[in-house]
């Protein structure tokens, strides 16, 4: 089930911010995300907070289903309008998560942007995504995103292999997200990425090499690999808890991150961040880089989270309880928290440490400096972007980043 929201103080039930967080805005990028929180089935290794019809059933009524979804969504689009008051932001990236957004009608998704573009505006070259599930769409539902403004998708794709998928509780089948690529350019689209996952149980390296292969072969220009999580309270930890199918370990990690990595250069893609491969600056996520960059971003739906101006709030995780507070003019933020300077120069450092680029050193402290030498004659930092004042990960480095990470905060 999907993992519990932070502690905080309460949000107004205007929503109102603080004005300190608004000052300056006009220099900051505004992005939105919208979260779509329905899915088909629950995959055995997810704990995002997402619904399957069966887990609805009986406890939100109207209020939680997906057929009125949008209109609901839209209500927070424009409560966003009149907390950020005369920001003069147009909105820069839009993307829509879940969950699987695609369950939704194309109409609905588009709707949603045009809500956002009535209320605040597009920019000229804003990038708007949805991801999707490659089972949930088809020619004409990419076409009526594309000619709705979406002009980048993002494709479930996680592997190749079908004793993989089956391990992961994934529903579609092995080629299916590769035909998704096909349509989706034919549909108009310049961006298109597949996720993949790495290190799920009975996967071997040859299985990692087949899906990396079959993903490079469909022609994407953003490829996205993650290393499986099995966070406590899903599925496939139970599995793993019950001797079922066993755990991957670090070192397995560390050996299929160097297979992408190797495979991924080879084929044109250039690492921009930690876990993202594109094969060129434009084919970046830029709604993603605002999160790693510290920007301001409003994340509307159930459990969304959002910061502006260094206030980071998140919203009430059940579709009911969302919709119901929407319908009584409610805010539905659950809680929120003020971030101070100390706090945001540490998730600064967390953040822009997983990017190409790194982070200067003039964020880092007298033993995060000293750390940051150490990491250097390790080989875990570049020479040549230290020279000129930034902390920039090796590729040795990025197998280790968690571990850099914790010793440049201190």
């Amino acid at each position: 089930m999907p993992s519990a929201l932070p502690d905080g103080e309460p949000v107004p039930d205007d929503g109102a911010l603080p004005p300190a967080a608004l000052a300056g805005a006009a220099d900051r990028p505004l992005g939105f995300y919208l979260h779509v929180p329905y899915c088909a089935t629950r995959c055995g290794y997810c704990d995002f907070n997402t619904y399957t019809a069966t887990e609805l059933r009986g406890t939100g009524g109207v209020l939680a289903s997906r057929d009125n979804y949008a209109d609901t969504l839209i209500h927070e689009i424009r409560l966003a309008r009149k907390v950020l008051g005369d920001d003069p932001r147009e909105v820069r990236t839009v993307f829509v998560g879940g969950g699987t957004p695609t369950l939704l009608a194309a109409d609905d998704l588009v709707r949603m942007l045009g809500a956002i573009r009535e209320e605040f505006g597009l920019a000229a070259d804003a990038e708007v995504t949805t991801e999707a599930n490659p089972e949930s769409v088809d020619p004409a539902y990419l076409a009526a995103l594309r000619q709705g403004g979406f002009n980048r998708v993002s494709f479930g794709m996680q592997s190749a292999k079908q004793h993989v998928l089956k391990i992961l509780d994934r529903t579609h089948t092995p080629g299916r997200p590769e035909a998704c690529v096909a349509e989706a350019r034919a549909a108009g689209f310049d961006h298109v990425n597949l996720d993949l996952i790495y290190g799920t149980p009975g996967e071997s390296d040859d299985d990692w090499r087949a899906s990396l292969d079959a993903a490079l072969g469909a022609g994407p220009d953003h490829i996205s690999a993650y290393a499986l999580i099995v966070e406590e309270g899903t599925q496939l930890a139970r599995r793993i808890r019950r001797g079922e199918v066993p755990m991957t370990d670090d070192d397995v990690h560390a050996d299929r991150y160097l297979i992408a990595e190797e495979r991924l250069s080879q084929a044109g893609f250039d690492w921009y961040e930690v876990s993202n491969w594109a094969t060129s600056d434009a084919a970046r996520c830029l709604h993603n880089e605002l999160y790693w960059r510290g920007a301001d971003w409003w994340g509307a739906g159930p459990g969304a989270h959002s910061h502006v101006g260094g206030v980071r709030w998140w919203n009430v995780k059940h579709p009911g309880a969302y919709a119901a507070a929407l319908a009584a003019g409610r805010s539905p933020g659950a809680g929120r928290e003020l971030l101070s300077d100390e706090d945001r120069r540490v998730e600064r450092v967390l953040l822009e440490l997983r990017l190409r680029d790194g982070v200067p050193l003039s964020l880092l402290r007298a033993d995060g400096l000293r750390a940051a030498r150490r990491a250097l004659s390790e080989g875990l930092l570049q020479q040549g972007p230290y020279e000129q004042g930034r902390a920039a990960l090796t590729l040795r480095g990025r197998l280790l980043a968690d571990a850099v990470v914790r010793d440049l905060v201190d």
